[in-house]
């Protein structure tokens, strides 16, 4: 999994940071998102699903990162 944020298009909610702290955060300047993981581990991956469904703007979007080795994290 590979995670994108816009943070022209954040709205600051805060959803992000609450829903999975480990991989989101807010700027303390102006409120919008801080990605802090890309790539999630796998312990974070549920949460980091959660929170790009939840973000009210759609500031955050997800994808599968294509590699050779299906193990790679």
């Amino acid at each position: 999994m590979e995670l994108h944020v816009d943070r022209e298009r954040c709205c600051g909610a805060g959803m992000c940071a609450l829903t999975a702290p480990e991989v989101f955060d807010q700027d303390a300047a102006d409120g919008r998102v801080l990605l802090l993981l890309p790539r999630p581990p796998h312990e974070h991956r549920a949460a980091a699903r959660d929170a790009a469904g939840l973000c009210p703007a759609g500031a955050i979007s997800l994808g599968e990162r294509a590699h050779a080795d299906p193990s790679t994290p």
